[in-house]
């Protein structure tokens, strides 16, 4: 294993990156390592150890590259092993992958096909039929692409090809596998397209490159203090970058035992299978660690051995934190990322301080954390985009090696995020925030998650903020939307899983610092809140059901 460079500085990791293999030559090499470990199991009964799961992405890659001669290949699985290795398979051949988001509307996936060129999307009949037990019709998929079924490909590999290829991974070189199997990408080219959750309207094509990947697996893998005791929970999407990057390429290229279970929202078998596995890294969002707070069958025990909870993708709500700690005394750390960053920026954790200076928790609740080694950040105007003083509330900009390459197909919307500085590439995130004194970001909200009401700009997160403080009831989600209004421009109105009653909120949220400007002008209950795969609040399916309940109010 290559060591980690000796400081944390932009510049230094940009160096290191340059030593690194490309994906598909790193995971040759991590598989090929001493000792042959169990690194790959998941809930459907795979238990692999290193060569064997080596052995099954080379059987992979063999047949996609008869199947799918094009650069773009689509992978419409879940995080289960099939998924991960199908993954990996893609990049030993220096393809690009393209994760298709199987819980968007169809109309969403199909936009992702087009817009990729995908010609042939690797799936499991298996899972085709437990999406459709779900109401979740793809079959009109194949009308637009190949679908191939991994039951197929898996039926067409004999056993004497197994075994010798098996056979192979045991007995040659690393170096003598890569020669054999192993394409010799750019680093600087597309691994992985990712599209965007699409939570506030037409999901976009984020391109990150080998590097990209590679950076930001680099950078978590120092800060986690991974050891080979170590076992990580896998629940998230692959299709998500917080899925993608801590339950495909973390583990598997920083060979860290990884045990897959493909649905986050199923936390009973989730909580058995950490205890069953002795799991210690957990990762989610908000949403999904609520559930485990909700679900009186997951006990405390059944988490006893997770030694580090991270929620990243959506603000973790005060009351989500508060509530996991008191039922299994385990404290969530929050991070900040984007997937056109490969996904983390920031993260919060109980390690020593990552600046080295002296020795204290790397934590403070509230924030999203400090900066993940080679990662800069820059609080900026939203405008002008030049630097505000310390501690000012501005636009969060983030360089790194894990920034983007751009979007798909679209420079001008690229142009429009990424910002060469003082030779630097930035990312212009979208998110207000700001930096306090010890480093620590902060993020207030996103530009866009503003109602401008009669001229004044007001934050929908304040909003939610002040109403979780006034309602003092963890049970209960709430969602601030903002609608057009004729009369003031916009309203504010609030989606919520409990029936909330405007007279008795009122005056406590007047309390809370809320002006009459800012009040919520109506309350809908819905029996859940909008969420998309990834766990993170479906805003733009949230703003038309709020306008469709003020619409059937008014006639």
């Amino acid at each position: 294993m290559i060591p980690f460079p000796e400081d944390n500085s932009m510049p230094s990791w940009m160096e290191y990156l340059e030593t690194l293999p490309s994906l598909g030559e790193h995971w040759i090499d991590t598989s090929k390592a001493r000792g042959n470990p169990l690194v790959l199991a998941d809930t459907l009964g795979s238990n692999l150890k290193a060569k064997t799961a080596l052995t099954g992405s080379l059987l992979l890659s063999r047949r996609i590259a008869k199947l799918s001669p094009e650069q773009n290949v689509g992978l419409l699985l879940p995080t289960t092993a099939g998924g991960l290795l199908s993954g990996m398979a893609v990049m030993l051949l220096g393809k690009t992958l393209v994760p298709l988001n199987y819980t968007a509307p169809l109309e969403g996936m199909i936009s992702a096909i087009e817009q990729a060129g995908l010609k042939s999307v690797y799936t499991s009949s298996r899972f085709l039929q437990k999406c459709e037990a779900r109401g979740m019709d793809l079959a009109p998929l194949a009308d637009k692409v190949n679908l191939i079924m991994l039951e197929d490909v898996h039926a067409s590999i004999s056993m004497p090809e197994k075994l010798l290829t098996l056979l192979g991974c045991k007995l040659f070189s690393a170096a003598s596998i890569k020669k054999r199997y192993c394409a010799k990408p750019d680093l600087n080219s597309t691994a992985v397209i990712l599209f965007s959750s699409g939570s506030e309207g037409d999901p976009k094509g984020v391109m990150l490159s080998h590097k990209n990947i590679l950076a930001n697996v680099k950078q978590v893998s120092k800060i986690l203090n991974a050891d080979d005791s170590d076992v990580i929970l896998a629940n998230l999407p692959i299709f998500h970058s917080f899925g993608m990057t801590a339950c495909l390429f973390l583990p598997l290229l920083e060979r860290i035992k990884v045990v897959c279970h493909p649905d986050p929202t199923d936390v009973v078998v989730i909580a058995k299978t950490i205890r069953e596995n002795r799991a210690t890294l957990l990762f989610g969002t908000s949403s999904f660690f609520r559930l485990y707070i909700k679900n009186h069958k997951v006990k405390a025990q059944d988490l006893a051995t997770i030694r580090l909870t991270v929620a990243g993708a959506e603000k973790l709500q005060s009351e989500v934190s508060a509530g996991f700690f008191k039922r299994f005394n385990k404290v969530i750390y929050e991070g900040y990322g984007c997937t056109e960053l490969s996904p983390v920026a920031t993260v919060n954790t109980p390690f020593p301080n990552l600046d080295s200076d002296h020795l204290k928790d790397n934590n403070k609740p509230g924030s999203v954390g400090k900066p993940i080694p080679g990662t800069l950040l820059r609080i900026a105007d939203p405008e002008s985009l030049e630097p505000l003083a310390g501690g000012t509330a501005g636009m969060i900009m983030v360089a790194g090696p894990q920034v983007m390459k751009g979007y798909l197909g679209n420079q001008e919307l690229t142009a429009g995020v990424i910002k060469e500085i003082d030779g630097k590439r930035w990312y212009v995130t979208g998110d207000k925030g700001y930096i306090d004194e010890d480093n620590f970001l902060h993020i207030e909200d996103r530009y866009a998650r503003f109602a401008k009401i009669s001229g004044e700009m007001i934050g929908l997160g304040t909003v939610e903020r002040i109403l979780r403080e006034a309602l003092k009831d963890e049970e209960i989600e709430i969602l601030a939307i903002n609608v057009p209004d004729p009369k003031k421009g916009e309203m504010i109105v609030i989606l919520s899983t409990h029936e909330l009653e405007e007279r008795t909120l009122r005056p406590r949220l007047l309390a809370g610092g809320l002006n009459n400007l800012s009040l919520p002008a109506a309350y809908i209950t819905v029996e859940d809140l909008p969420k998309l795969g990834s766990g993170k609040a479906d805003f733009a399916t949230a703003k038309e059901v709020a306008r469709q309940a003020i619409f059937s109010r008014s006639v």
